[in-house]
């Protein structure tokens, strides 16, 4: 099965160069696993943090069901023990879905795998546990007061935000405790962890992955995507969870790449490092021969007026938790139940309208985005703020979590696909930058961002 490139990026390895280890007997599925599980055990390290339950024993029996099936010429696929990390959001047969809160602790255990878990796992992944997550998924900060909040992988003395609110995913491929995660992204989920922490984020067109067996945040917004360490690596998930074989990735050329900087919303109240960085990455790409073009983007300035009332997120979560509120208001996030209450005074008409909107909205975006191979863009306003800056200050939170959603939302509501690429240099806070094609456009911009990411991810 061809599997994209092999080179091995200076933050660990790819899908591709651990199937080729596995092919070749460097490596087994065993000892994968093991590596993993002695990080994620590290009491220096964040894997009390970063995930709410690990499967040790399945991990091992599977891990070595796959290496006994490698021996037989009986692998899956090429990928066959490769270990994985699920977001705490997704059915796995045996386990509560806990979705990062304390409220469905007493839940019935998964009777079924959701599909994407079913996914994985007929291609041989290896799940080595569930990652922690903001609760019910519900801010792109990654802070959860029930099981404690992952550092990023910046400055890990001082302890910044992991992103939400996919964080402990992000953290775990970033530190080497998984070798790809499953995430969801419903307005940055997936992209803004993996800006925060160094790697590669993937937001897919969402009618394209089923989300059947995950726990939602909102029915139409919500997306099923993959963190890993290149963009291959999420191409190959990508293709796994939508159903499809994964198929070798070329990088688009650069010279003569048509990308498009919207100059709307999302360039502004840029920390300076996220300036700077995204610039810098903006000029490489046109000293490599794209065609860089600075849009006025007018469709981003709908957006904001669509989440005045909280949203289609605001809106679809309340009717979810309504009942489970009613009990158990208590014992929930509290910041978490400011978002879901606002959908409360939502009306029928409000949602109706909101709809309507959306509709125009993302035949609008399509055609602004048509001349144009993708757009680019920074993922985050903002660089990893300090955990401890977030937890006592409810302004501070608020204000952050909006920098960190702000410009991620707006593909959400467009009803694109995104991917998020690390910009930053030794030493810098970690910077993500954007990739954008409208909605089904998925293969293309895989290959765009391929072709950008041998020149801006050093």
């Amino acid at each position: 099965m061809p599997h994209g490139p092999t080179h091995v990026p200076s933050h660990g390895p790819t899908l591709a160069s651990l199937a080729a280890d596995l092919e070749n007997g460097r490596t087994t599925a065993r000892d994968l696993v093991e590596a993993c599980l002695a990080k994620i055990a590290d009491p220096a390290g964040e894997g009390a943090r970063a995930f709410i339950a690990v499967d040790s024993d399945g991990a091992r029996a599977a891990a070595d069901a796959m290496d006994r099936l490698r021996k037989a010429g009986a692998a899956p696929s090429a990928f066959a023990g490769i270990p994985i990390s699920v977001k705490d959001l997704f059915d796995i047969k045996g386990q509560v879905t806990r979705a990062g809160s304390k409220v469905l602790n007493g839940q019935p255990a998964a009777t079924a795998d959701a599909p994407v878990v079913a996914r994985m796992r007929r291609a041989g992944f290896v799940i080595i546990g569930r990652t922690n997550m903001t609760e019910f998924a519900y801010s792109g900060i990654g802070i959860n007061p029930h099981y404690g909040t992952p550092k990023s992988v910046w400055q890990r003395e001082v302890g910044h935000v992991p992103g939400g609110s996919s964080s402990g995913a992000g953290v775990s491929v970033a530190d080497g405790m998984a070798h790809g995660a499953l995430g969801t992204d419903t307005g940055g989920s997936c992209r803004i962890p993996a800006a925060f922490n160094g790697i590669v984020g993937y937001k897919p067109t969402a009618s394209r992955i089923p989300t059947a067996g995950a726990v939602p945040l909102s029915s139409t917004l919500d997306s099923i995507g993959p963190l890993a360490r290149s963009v291959a690596c999420c191409a190959t998930i990508d293709a796994l969870l939508a159903g499809n074989e994964p198929r070798e990735l070329t990088p688009r050329a650069i010279k003569g790449l048509r990308l498009a900087v919207p100059t709307t919303v999302v360039l502004d109240q840029l920390d300076d490092a996220v300036a700077a960085a995204f610039e810098r990455a903006v000029a490489a790409l046109e000293a490599a021969g794209a065609q860089v073009t600075r849009i006025a983007m007018p469709e981003f300035d709908e957006v904001a007026g669509m989440l005045a009332k909280g949203g289609f997120s605001g809106a679809e979560s309340f009717a979810w938790h309504r009942a489970l509120m009613a009990k158990r208001e208590a014992d929930y996030d509290p910041r978490v139940v400011v978002r879901i209450r606002k959908g409360e005074a939502q009306s029928a008409a409000d949602y109706v309208d909101l709809v309507a909107a959306r509709r125009g909205l993302v035949a609008r975006f399509a055609a602004r985005c048509a001349p144009f191979d993708a757009l680019a863009m920074p993922t985050t306003a903002n660089v990893p703020p300090r955990i401890a800056d977030l937890i006592a200050d409810d302004d501070a939170f608020t204000k952050a979590n909006l920098l960190a959603l702000r410009n991620s939302t707006l593909i959400n509501y467009t009803d694109g696909c995104a991917i998020s690429l690390p910009v930053e240099r030794a030493g810098e806070p970690p910077v993500g930058l954007t990739l954008v094609a409208p909605g089904g456009a998925d293969s293309r911009l895989f290959e765009v961002a391929a072709g950008v990411e041998t020149v801006v991810c050093r």
